[in-house]
């Protein structure tokens, strides 16, 4: 399509929505009563990387900024970009609403790999041999950047070269792991059939990937973030984003004003709904990891499995022993009924591994999921010209975040990338019907206000204490969390992004939304985008 027929369709979009979609975005209500939602107490897990660690306190934003970039998002993407900025001598800002790398990033398996599971047959058949071998090309070159990063500012965290491999449960899935390394070697890549892996389970073959690595990424994101010239504020959560006479306002909850000629959207989930449209084409996916120690000698690589749900595991160094990370049992945000569960079955697989294994860690983590299965990199929109957006790393984020890091410093620079194509941000595939349409705009119409009605004490009464859950009366639903100390707490059950209905996480105490994965304390407030605005919370 030629750029005036984008542009047209855009803004007839754009036009039909902005109104209803705009009018839940950017406003807030806070519920004092919350803790902060990185806390280990409420619900949510630290995992072994953030646990622990030696941390550098960046401070909030209490004043009016101007800067060439602003970079809204502390993880990997948002300091890897600010880093190559800061070296390109471009005045950059970053605002994290929380710590820096507490969220995905701190919660990766922290696999640095151009293998990414078998996907690059898929990559060719859809998207071409010109396409694959750009993305192909893109995350090998990733991996030697990350490391060159590493010497070149003397970062202490964990760096390991392994091979990466992707292996065959099942007789029946050889055939696709023999069809992927031909896959690899047509993109001009390395990769050989191998049948005697470490693993302490039956496997069938597997496709090895060398020259591959792994690390502690919050270790490295803490290291990027003591080594750039940008500015760092932490706890400044941004709450608007409007265009201006030669660039953008970025406001802050507080109220300060950040001025920029540029912005970088590196949210995870972007937090802006038009005209990107990015909640129509992409969803969230949870994960959930144990750490474990054993007595027993523990294998080199990592791995994960050629079916789904895909079951991965690597080690990492542990003291003076190794830590055994099994990581699985995805699904889409909001839908798993039993998350406990979702633990102990990992935690039965430890055990069936190596008898004597002890659970020590525990934690789950988002993934952005892409339609297509891959990334989202560059201009977020045709109708926003100097605002980029990185997002869609389909579990794949290290490595590819430093390939949106690359290709963004491009083209704020002006500089043409030669892997930026596949990754183009702006490919049309936002709306899948008129249908989904309809019903995103009658969901977005939903207050988002909690009614002040009562609760029966016999509904109250089915509420166990420390849980959560939906109580309908009379035909309206209203999101109860009971404290250990009987204390309640009444949201609606609405998400403020879209207004779908959430669902109760009842092993990390959070309200999550299944249809674009934001998630909320039990008393409202938002701790993963797309939301931005908690949700009003009244407490008895």
């Amino acid at each position: 399509m030629c750029q005036w027929g984008r542009r047209t369709l855009a803004h007839i979009i754009y036009n039909f929505t902005s109104k209803l979609l705009y009018q839940h975005l950017f406003n807030l209500k806070m519920c004092q009563s919350s803790p902060s939602p990185l806390a280990h107490k409420g619900g949510i897990m630290k995992s072994y990387w953030i646990e622990g660690a030696n941390t550098k306190d960046f401070p909030k934003l209490d004043k009016d900024l101007e800067t060439e970039v602003c970079i809204i998002g502390g993880g990997i993407t948002g300091l890897t970009t600010a880093y190559y900025l800061s070296k390109a001598n471009v005045k950059t800002l970053l605002l994290e609403k929380d710590k820096i790398c507490m969220q995905t990033t701190g919660k990766s398996t922290a696999k640095i790999t151009s293998q990414h599971g078998l996907f690059y047959n898929y990559l060719i058949q859809s998207q071409g041999k010109e396409k694959a071998k750009q993305y192909f090309d893109a995350n090998e070159q990733a991996i030697k950047n990350i490391e060159q990063i590493i010497k070149d500012e003397n970062i202490d965290c964990d760096f390991e070269q392994q091979s990466a491999y992707v292996f065959a449960r099942k007789a029946e899935e050889v055939n696709k792991i023999r069809d992927e390394i031909e896959a690899v070697k047509e993109l001009g890549g390395e990769a050989e059939f191998v049948d005697n892996l470490e693993l302490p389970f039956e496997t069938f073959g597997a496709i090895e990937f060398k020259n591959q690595a792994q690390f502690n990424p919050y270790k490295y994101a803490q290291g990027l973030a003591n080594n750039m010239k940008a500015e760092i504020y932490e706890n400044t959560k941004v709450v608007d984003l409007k265009e201006k006479a030669g660039g953008y306002e970025i406001t802050t909850q507080n109220g300060n004003v950040v001025t920029a000629k540029s912005v970088v959207i590196a949210t995870h989930y972007p937090i802006i709904n038009a005209p990107g449209y990015y909640f129509l084409k992409m969803y969230q996916s949870m994960s959930y990891a144990i750490g474990v120690e054993t007595a027993q000698e523990l294998f080199d690589g990592m791995y994960i499995s050629s079916d789904t749900p895909n079951l991965s595991l690597r080690t990492a160094k542990y003291g003076d022993k190794r830590l055994l990370i099994i990581v699985g049992l995805d699904h889409k945000t909001g839908e798993s009924k039993n998350l406990a569960g979702n633990y102990e079955a990992l935690e039965r697989i430890a055990k069936e591994f190596y008898e004597d294994s002890k659970v020590v860690y525990k934690w789950c983590t988002e993934d952005c999921i892409t339609l297509d299965k891959i990334p989202y990199i560059g201009e977020f929109s045709v109708l926003m010209p100097n605002v980029y957006v990185a997002t869609g790393f389909n579990k794949w984020g290290i490595s590819n975040s430093n390939v949106a890091a690359n290709i963004i410093t491009d083209k704020i620079l002006g500089r043409k990338n030669q892997y930026e194509e596949v990754f183009t941000s702006t490919r049309l595939k936002p709306i899948k019907n008129h249908q989904e349409m309809g019903n995103m705009l009658k969901q977005a119409g939903k207050s988002l206000v909690i009614e002040k009605f009562e609760i029966p004490e016999e509904k109250l009464n089915d509420i166990e204490k420390g849980e959560g859950g939906i109580i309908e009366i009379d035909g309206k639903k209203v999101g109860v969390y009971k404290s250990e100390d009987e204390k309640i707490f009444k949201i609606n059950p609405v998400c403020s992004h879209l207004g779908c209905e959430l669902s109760w996480n009842n092993l990390e105490k959070t309200w999550d939304c299944p249809c674009h994965g934001s998630r909320f304390t039990y008393d409202g407030k938002s701790i993963y985008a797309p939301s931005i605005k908690d949700i009003e919370c009244n407490r008895e």
